[in-house]
């Protein structure tokens, strides 16, 4: 008698099970530990002034940039985490000192900060926003938004300890 080889089909219907089961979280060892920490986005520290000072709000205010603070791992919130926010915006460039601001998370991990409205710069309305303490590894974020007359901005981050 001669080994049985698999079919083609025999092969996908494997392969599909095993992306099954992986996609349930039996065989996902990278997710085994939890929530992976938000790497840092290229361009994201352009025009980053460090130690920019806590302010209620930077400018006149208008347009609202959220985001939350966990850490990585168990995703616990982390209270007291120290965001900087920059953008170029109605009232002045990123690289301008009164364009940026920082802001500490509440109880629930959560930050927000009233800015002025963000306009495009080099084609892309973007903003920028720092994780720059010392307990967790430093995190710089530049996400773009979908359009430049959108008013809001969420942004979270997830902290690998330092």
């Amino acid at each position: 008698m001669t080994p049985a080889s698999p079919t083609r089909r025999a092969l996908l219907a494997a392969a599909g099970a095993v992306l099954a089961t992986g996609a349930s979280g039996l065989v996902a060892p990278a997710r085994a530990k939890g929530l992976a920490p938000t790497p840092s986005m290229r361009g994201g520290s352009n025009n980053y002034l460090r130690g920019a000072p806590i302010v209620e709000r930077i400018g006149n205010g208008g347009f609202l940039m959220t985001g939350t603070v966990r850490r990585a791992g168990d995703g616990a919130a982390l209270e007291g985490a120290r965001i900087q926010i920059w953008a170029h915006t109605t009232e002045g460039h990123e690289r301008d000192p009164h364009s940026h601001g920082a802001t500490l998370t509440d109880a629930t991990g959560a930050f927000r900060m009233d800015m002025p409205q963000i306009v495009p710069a080099f084609g892309q309305p973007h903003g920028h926003l720092a994780y720059d303490d010392d307990a967790y590894q430093t995190v710089f974020l530049r996400p773009v938004m979908a359009s430049a007359s959108d008013t809001t901005l969420h942004v979270d981050f997830v902290l690998q300890p330092a």
